[in-house]
């Protein structure tokens, strides 16, 4: 019966210490061996934690599956800021445009509890309430209004 591990490692920088090592290490498992083929499949999200799954077979061979980092550290990817505001509904850290928006929204789809783009954008918009980011020069909160509303449009994909 297959084992899985579940982590959170930097980008293309993942090492064999913490948290990987321990977890991984009991297993059996060739450490550098994992620690290598996850820097190459998380090269792209260099700069940004991503959730790992590492699924360990009985005859210790393993496969990995890579996640996609969580909507907050994309939207501080896209807008090049360290943190969110410590005073969101007043102070405003950002502003992200509606085609930011679409492909953070995009990148979370597969992982999303909505049944289409609208409800993973309306996902993001909460994350940026939250964050005090602004979209499309708007508070969050006007842009979600106007979203439900049907003032502004999101395509199908």
């Amino acid at each position: 019966m297959p084992r899985e591990v579940t982590v959170l490692v930097p980008g293309g920088k993942a090492t064999p210490g913490p948290p990987l090592g321990p977890a991984i290490g009991p297993l059996g498992l060739n450490v550098k061996q994992v620690v290598d083929k996850i820097n190459a499949l998380t090269k792209e999200w260099e700069g940004l934690n991503v959730p790992v799954k590492i699924v360990v077979h009985d005859d210790k061979s393993f496969e990995i599956k890579v996640g996609v980092p969580p909507v907050s550290a994309l939207i501080k990817r896209e807008l090049k800021i360290e943190k969110g505001s410590s005073n969101p509904n007043k102070d405003f850290v950002g502003n992200l445009t509606l085609e930011q928006l679409l492909k953070i929204a995009r990148m979370k789809k597969e992982q999303s509890i909505s049944y289409n783009l609208l409800g993973t954008v309306k996902e993001v918009v909460g994350v940026c309430i939250s964050m005090g980011v602004k979209i499309d020069g708007k508070n969050p909160r006007d842009f979600l209004k106007d979203l439900e509303e049907g003032k502004i449009k999101i395509p199908d994909k």
